[in-house]
């Protein structure tokens, strides 16, 4: 194993902090919504708004869990410079696996979460498709 240095793991940090700033934008925008849906649910209890809403609820407890492996991923790159500068590689080496893979997790979730999207936007559109015919 090629030992480590301090930049391989500021790669990374600067690549999970861009995302954790996507990741939040996603989860405000989704709060916004939140109070949206609750609205139009409390003035019609449709069938639409109420798929959206337990649609809306999986995308946040997916975004949820992409912000908290996303941090500790970045905390664990920071663990790595420490364990770094004061001199243990090995130690370091294992720790920047484990920020790696808990990264992986977070952009797999995110996935699945961009899936759901999507399929939050076919259910209005099927909505105005069933209104126009």
């Amino acid at each position: 194993m090629q030992e480590l240095t301090l930049i391989t793991p500021t790669f990374l940090f600067s690549a999970i902090s861009l995302l954790l700033l996507a990741y939040t934008n996603r989860f405000l925008s989704y709060a916004q919504l939140v109070r949206t849906l609750k609205d139009r649910y409390m003035e019609d209890h449709s069938a639409l708004t109420l798929a959206q809403i337990a649609n809306l609820r999986r995308r946040l407890y997916l975004t949820k869990n992409m912000q908290m492996l996303g941090v500790a991923s970045l905390l664990l790159c920071v663990a790595t410079m420490f364990l770094i500068y004061v001199g243990l590689q090995i130690i370091s080496a294992y720790v920047f696996g484990l920020a790696l893979v808990l990264l992986i997790i977070s952009l797999a979730l995110s996935v699945m979460e961009i899936r759901i999207s999507a399929k939050s936007l076919e259910i209005y559109l099927s909505n105005m498709e069933n209104i126009a015919k």
